[in-house]
């Protein structure tokens, strides 16, 4: 899998100049982001991966690896030293947004007003406030503010 810019250039990308579709094709499958998630909230082993999503485990592997070739995730020996941990690295860690994002677009608009569903709070216990794109001068961007600019 890819790992340098070398390697990325040979990788068969759903469409090469945009980053949103790059991003989709490394963590666009239903199993790896919620692995990353659980990687932000603690989970390090196979185990703790397998346990708090339900995958299959040629599917954890499978994503596992994945992952970690392409820099999200770093394999880490473990205090014991029997096994390896799986540890987000800075590419993982820049997920956060994403992931909060996802969540507070699922909070909106995947739950009904008064269905139950987890809160993701700050190290005070408050909810952590929604997320919104600014401009430079601060204003809210949406997409009908913006526009792409795409290479020549």
């Amino acid at each position: 899998m890819a790992r340098d810019a070398g390697d990325r250039q040979d990788q068969a990308w759903t469409d090469p100049t945009c980053p949103v579709a790059r991003t989709v094709d490394l963590v666009g499958d239903r199993w790896s982001l919620l692995i990353v998630r659980d990687a932000m909230d603690g989970a390090r082993s196979f185990t703790d991966f397998q346990q708090r999503t339900g995958i299959a485990r040629n599917i954890l592997t499978d994503r596992l690896r994945k992952l970690t070739a392409h820099g999200l995730l770093a394999q880490v020996d473990a205090p014991s030293g029997r096994r390896r941990l799986y540890a987000l690295t800075d590419a993982g860690k820049d997920l956060f947004p994403v992931i909060v994002t996802l969540r507070q677009w699922g909070e909106r608009h995947a739950f009904e007003a008064d269905e139950p569903h987890s809160v993701l709070v700050d190290g005070d216990g408050a909810r952590v406030p929604e997320l919104v794109p600014a401009a430079a001068n601060g204003s809210p961007l949406t997409s009908d503010t913006t526009s792409v600019r795409r290479p020549a």
